[in-house]
């Protein structure tokens, strides 16, 4: 054994550890999709009543916003610890930077939620905005011995980064119409195209080992870009078909329709299924960017990841670093396509 483990070059220990981060990463993944399952159908079943999007759909508010606050922890955690950053962060500057995290997505929810103020919510959140980042530059300016010029920008970025497209979740998850269907798009596609990355590029790199950006992520590979490229068209693919099974389009029903949730069209210029598969491909794109932008950020702190709470994946931005990103598209995609 020890001998076939030489000749693979691979030891025993480095192979069981192998073995080991594969299991976790497995396991953590199946949770993650259980989770999302989960908060599919009860989005999907949970009476609309007077709120947007659905009472159900603020499980998904809850994430979003875990994500935002525990996203911020881990950033602002990594480039303080980064090292030759040459950047200071005060404690009031880290306080008002999560806090806003905390609230952005809540914020949103709540104005979105009450018919009257329907559509302001982006607004809120802008102002919001605005009073965090002069907070952040009146401590700045108060309390400079502690903080810099450099720390500043990185906490406003942090608020942008974590905060502002977890609002843009938020928002995807309660969309007037096609709320259903522009969160399945985000998560197939992006899972996909993540799994189809890994699957193609673990696979056949021996045989193209053309690196895709060799100087912030060795590992990743130009036919893993494919493979997810690939991934994210079958995540389009299969974000429609469980539209049109289980809600049908417009007045067309195939299977049923449960709690008056289905895919609306209006838009006569691309056929449905072809739309879902453009918003795949470019959702891949998307995701891949925000991969290799989240291994820009750990290469520039020195941290090969950014936290340790989901075993195998890292931390809640490793995971979450791809749909952040997929989510102004996604947004944009089913706002004016459909």
């Amino acid at each position: 054994m020890a001998q076939q483990a030489q000749n693979s070059g691979l030891t025993p220990v480095n192979n069981e550890k192998k073995h080991s981060s594969l299991r976790a990463r497995t396991i953590t993944s199946a949770v993650y999709v259980t989770v999302w399952v989960i908060m599919v159908v009860m989005k999907w079943c949970i009476p609309h009543g007077n709120v947007n999007g659905g009472w159900g759909a603020l499980g998904f508010d809850a994430v979003f916003c875990a994500v935002s606050v525990i996203g911020a922890f881990e950033f602002l955690r990594a480039i303080e610890n980064g090292k030759g950053m040459g950047l200071r962060i005060s404690t009031p500057q880290r306080s008002v930077t999560i806090a806003f995290c905390a609230v952005a997505v809540p914020l949103y929810v709540l104005v979105e939620v009450v018919p009257e103020t329907t559509g302001a919510g982006f607004l809120a959140v802008a102002v919001a905005f605005t009073i965090y980042t002069m907070l952040l530059a009146a401590t700045s300016v108060f309390d400079h011995n502690r903080s810099s010029v450099k720390g500043t920008i990185s906490c406003i970025f942090c608020m942008l980064y974590c905060g502002v497209l977890a609002v843009m979740l938020s928002s995807i998850n309660h969309l007037g119409t096609n709320s259903m269907a522009a969160i399945l798009m985000l998560f197939m596609g992006s899972v996909l195209s993540d799994t189809g990355a890994f699957l193609l590029g673990s696979t056949l790199k021996k045989y193209v080992p053309l690196k895709l950006a060799p100087q912030l992520s060795p590992n990743k590979t130009v036919i893993g870009a494919v493979g997810g490229l690939l991934g994210g068209i079958a995540g389009g693919v299969l974000a429609f078909y469980v539209m049109y099974l289980l809600g049908g389009i417009n007045d067309e029903i195939f299977l049923v329709r449960f709690n008056e949730v289905f895919l609306s069209v209006k838009s006569p210029t691309f056929p449905p299924l072809l739309s879902f598969i453009l918003i795949g491909l470019c959702t891949s794109v998307m995701s891949q960017i925000g991969d290799l932008f989240e291994s820009a950020i750990k290469r520039e702190c020195g941290v090969k990841d950014m936290g340790n709470l989901l075993p195998g994946h890292g931390g809640v931005l490793d995971r979450f670093d791809s749909m952040l990103y997929c989510s102004v598209l996604v947004l944009f995609s089913f706002g004016t396509i459909f």
